[in-house]
């Protein structure tokens, strides 16, 4: 391991909080996102018994900022969360791993002695923001990317959704249908043990039913309290082979095998050791080392495999050493073609299943992850994890915590 520079503080997780997972149009799609935002946060500040003036800056990871997630969503969830005026907060987009990413910028401002506790979060509502929401202004305000990124892949084709994607990456590395479909299966029956077990009781907050009806919009609130992940649903090897294919006419991707739409939001708290001592508080893990990678556009979900590789290297230490995993299943494909290139052994990797039962509320994702892998690490008695988040426009976060 190496030994920290004398200017870097030791970086702790004292907890990590997050929803259930909703479907789109189900349990959570009523919630504007501020405030389910902000039910994340101020579960965590209650259960810490945590004094939120103290916390001094919020982190918040969101992908579609536009709409009821726009002008700096992460402020408003302050605000809402009742949080003192004097605690700032910022939104953070790096796609899929925005909240991942606010990890690594709040655990990096405490190292550096910039902050003492940091709070980072996440939330997304994709049924009242859907993904690409933005592109519905693009005749008023201009299309992303713009000419010149285009321009630079014009000769291979093009740009492509992460659908496609996830397409070429099973092409790539040979994957068929019936092994992406076994996989899905793991995910779910994996998923559905866990949740019957109470594995996820610790991470997951109780959150009131609040739906919208998908004619007249109108909010409904229910007396139910939301503590189940919502995607988790029987599954079948006959049913998943009995899906069309979801983004190519002979592609092998199907609904089956890729994450999906999720409402949901979570946050952890994060300070240096010293001060958890001085507030009483008992960390329950510790910042090992981070990585973060870029890759190809196109192939744009494989930069899991050099960010892997990255903070393992960081860290000096191998694969082997790792007792647990979690990786987003964004489509299965990436994850087979992660497990083909670092030979890992799938028996350790989202072993409580991973976004193709639990679902993937983009922004929240990192976050979310955190939680299940901090908690397993804890039911097992296990030492070390790994979190790694392929990205769109080819990038990847990966970070190495050790369990306290």
């Amino acid at each position: 391991m190496p030994e920290r520079g004398s200017y870097v503080r030791e970086v702790v997780v004292v907890d990590v909080v997050r929803t259930a997972g909703g479907k789109r149009n189900g349990v959570l799609s009523g919630w504007h996102p501020v405030d389910l935002g902000a039910h994340v946060l101020r579960a965590l500040v209650q259960r810490n018994l945590l004094d939120p003036v103290m916390v001094d800056d919020v982190y918040l990871g969101c992908v579609s900022q536009v709409g009821a997630q726009s002008l700096n969503l992460g402020r408003s969830v302050v605000l809402a969360a009742g949080f003192p005026e004097s605690v700032p907060a910022t939104t953070i987009d790096r796609q899929c791993g925005s909240s991942q990413q606010a990890i690594h910028f709040a655990a990096a401002t405490i190292a550096a002695g910039h902050n003492d506790i940091v709070i980072a979060a996440g939330v997304e509502c994709m049924t009242q923001v859907p993904l690409g929401a933005s592109m519905a202004l693009q005749e008023d305000v201009g299309l992303p990317f713009g000419p010149t990124v285009g321009l630079r892949y014009a000769d291979q084709g093009g740009l492509v959704p992460q659908g496609v994607s996830g397409e070429l990456i099973a092409q790539k590395w040979g994957h068929t249908r019936d092994q992406l479909d076994a996989f899905a299966l793991q995910s779910q029956t994996r998923a559905a043990a866990a949740a019957d077990a109470g594995y996820f009781e610790r991470e997951i907050v109780a959150t009131q039913k609040r739906t919208r009806d998908k004619e007249t919009k109108a909010i409904v609130e229910h007396d139910e309290l939301v503590t189940r992940d919502e995607g988790i649903r029987p599954t079948t090897l006959e049913g998943l082979a009995a899906l069309k294919p979801a983004f190519l006419p002979e592609g092998v991707l199907t609904a089956g095998t890729s994450s999906q739409i999720t409402d949901g939001a979570s946050a952890a708290l994060l300070m240096t050791v010293e001060r958890a001592q001085q507030l009483g508080l008992r960390p329950r893990a510790r910042f090992v080392d981070f990585a973060v990678s870029g890759v190809d556009p196109i192939m744009m979900l494989t930069g899991v495999i050099p960010a892997t590789q990255s903070v393992l290297e960081r860290a000096k230490m191998t694969l082997d050493q790792i007792d647990l995993v979690e990786i987003n299943e964004a489509f299965a494909s990436v994850v087979l073609a992660w497990q083909s290139e670092l030979q890992a052994d799938l028996e350790n990797v989202n072993v409580n299943g991973g976004a193709i039962a639990l679902g993937h509320p983009v922004g929240a994702s990192g976050t979310k992850l955190l939680a299940t892998l901090m908690s397993e690490l804890e039911r097992r008695g296990k030492r070390y994890g790994l979190q790694t988040m392929c990205e769109g426009g080819g990038m990847a976060n990966a970070m190495i915590i050790e369990r306290l």
